[in-house]
């Protein structure tokens, strides 16, 4: 029976909780290693129907192989040949992301050295709930680095694959900004991303705010074109020469 943490940390068990909790961690691991459990994702779930599953359908169709393409090129020249590349296809991107380290070097390689926001672990993590924190500290470090939170995907839609196009939007996302921020960090071709529309700042003297102030706003109308040429005063009869 799988070591509890009442075994470890209640009445005998002598332990403290963090001692106890790395305790069952490592028996985890050590059964994992064993083949003792059982293959488990978070995808682990009955096949979709009906409703469910044209909406599934739907989001399967956004996914961009040529994006994908761009997307590959760009990790790998940004991290270097050691993150390798992905088989073709959805899935094969989504293998290759999935336990976080990937996203992780990605990020951190927008970052100077000694700034770097996600720590990865060595030897990669093979436990579930682990590559989900490594995918969740990406994310974050996305966010920080200016991703806007509508181009963030969620775990699941990496994890158990609901929207990997939802991934390629975040990494596109990504790579945007490092294009426009032009910081020095980026690596490969610019011309992959599209750059992000950025303010124009102006600034104004006093005397020209001033002189603004005596300037009719169009809102108001034009004084512009108007003509009196033709017209008769007002209460005097008009002239009618036959």
């Amino acid at each position: 029976m799988l070591l509890t943490l009442w075994d470890a940390w209640g009445p005998g068990g002598g332990l403290d909780v963090q001692d106890a909790g790395k305790l069952i961690d490592a028996e985890v691991a050590a059964r994992w290693s064993r083949g003792l459990f059982p293959s488990v994702t978070m995808a682990n779930k009955g096949p979709s129907y009906g409703l469910s599953r044209d909406v599934q359908s739907k989001i399967e169709k956004k996914y961009d192989d040529e994006l994908e393409e761009r997307l590959v090129e760009w990790i790998v020249a940004q991290c270097g040949a050691g993150v390798g590349r992905p088989e073709r296809g959805r899935l094969g991107f989504q293998v290759w992301l999935k336990n976080g380290v990937v996203l992780s070097e990605l990020v951190n390689s927008l970052y100077p050295e000694g700034s770097k926001p996600v720590k990865i672990p060595k030897p990669p993590p093979t436990m579930v709930f682990k590559q989900m924190e490594q995918v969740a500290q990406f994310l974050k470090a996305a966010e920080d680095y200016g991703v806007v939170k509508t181009d963030i995907f969620q775990t699941v839609d990496l994890f158990e694959g609901k929207d990997i196009a939802a991934v390629q939007r975040t990494v596109m996302a990504l790579g945007s900004l490092a294009v426009t921020k032009n910081d020095g960090h980026y690596r490969g071709d610019p011309s992959w991303f599209m750059k992000k529309s950025q303010e124009y700042k102006r600034d104004f003297s006093d005397s020209q705010l001033k002189e603004g102030k005596n300037v009719i706003g169009l809102q108001m109308g034009s004084n512009k074109g108007a003509s009196q040429a033709g017209m008769t005063g007002y209460g005097r009869p008009r002239q009618i020469i036959s």
